[in-house]
């Protein structure tokens, strides 16, 4: 069954249905391993060290780099994204969640913009022991119908830009591979801000490639596909510093250069890489 949009009206799922189908299936699965694993452990485990292996702020430089996170992550025990290379940038995302905004208690309030209720941040956070509040772990998007909730996480219907809700109510918020899709960067980058409360973190992650390749003509969910070049990522960081984020970590030319592109989008034939960035709230 598709989800449907609040004026009732039936959204095409973006890849088609049967791509659909498959995403609900690795949905429930992923869901039913984090709730069965939360309860083993409570039982038979010690405490889940943080993720070390990727910096709050960076480029995936080469395939080996995005092997060694994801190493990390099966270590770790963490259920992995099925797209490997994806576990890097979720892995920094976690851990700067970890490492910047929890003081212990896990009880942070994080939000997924623009969320899959497949992809790792929100699974993972559940397994750090993050969501024991109700509404505390959120993720939203705008392909959302009926208010969703997996093992305490919420899911609903929801724009990036316009969330809805309270002035200063999160601690973090995460943004994994949704803003080249045609987000009003602007528009985004004003609402998270609202959204965080002092000290609080925003992580995004991103396509990337530091002399991007020609993407005219490749359109995916609607929009052209985008991959972001150094010039419009410093536009990015400057952009984000004037809505009071600052980056944690340094933007400059060696750290926005790479050896390889590591990854590939097989849908559209493109080679190139990710970056994350990660911003605190002055």
């Amino acid at each position: 069954m598709s989800d449907s949009t609040p004026g009732g009206q039936i959204a095409a799922p973006p890849g088609g249905r049967l791509l659909a189908v498959a995403k609900r299936g690795a949905e429930h699965l992923l869901w039913g391993r984090v709730a069965l694993q939360r309860r083993l452990e409570a039982r038979t485990q010690g405490a889940r060290p943080a993720p070390a292996s990727v910096a709050p702020t960076g480029v995936l430089t080469d395939a080996a780099t995005w092997r060694r996170a994801t190493d990390e992550a099966k270590r770790l025990r963490l259920p992995l994204h099925r797209d490997l290379p994806k576990n890097w940038d979720a892995l920094g995302a976690v851990a700067a969640v970890l490492d910047l905004v929890d003081d212990g208690s896990r009880s942070a309030r994080v939000m997924d913009a623009g969320s899959a209720r497949y992809s790792p941040v929100l699974p993972w956070l559940r397994l750090y022991g993050f969501g024991a509040a109700a509404g505390s772990l959120i993720g939203i998007n705008l392909e959302f119908g009926s208010q969703v909730t997996r093992d305490g996480v919420v899911f609903r219907y929801g724009d990036v830009t316009d969330t809805g809700l309270p002035t200063g109510h999160l601690d973090a918020i995460t943004c994994m591979s949704v803003i080249e899709h045609g987000v009003p960067l602007e528009g985004f980058v004003a609402e998270s801000a609202r959204l965080l409360r002092p000290g609080g973190v925003l992580v995004v992650s991103t396509d990337y490639d530091q002399d991007p390749p020609d993407t005219t003509g490749k359109v995916i969910y609607g929009s052209q596909v985008h991959i972001f070049s150094p010039d419009e990522i410093r536009d990015l960081v400057a952009m984000a510093d004037r809505h009071g984020l600052e980056l944690v970590g340094t933007i400059d030319d060696a750290t926005l250069a790479h050896s390889e592109r590591p990854v590939h989008w097989s849908r559209v034939d493109l080679d190139y890489t990710f970056i994350l960035l990660t911003f605190r709230k002055r």
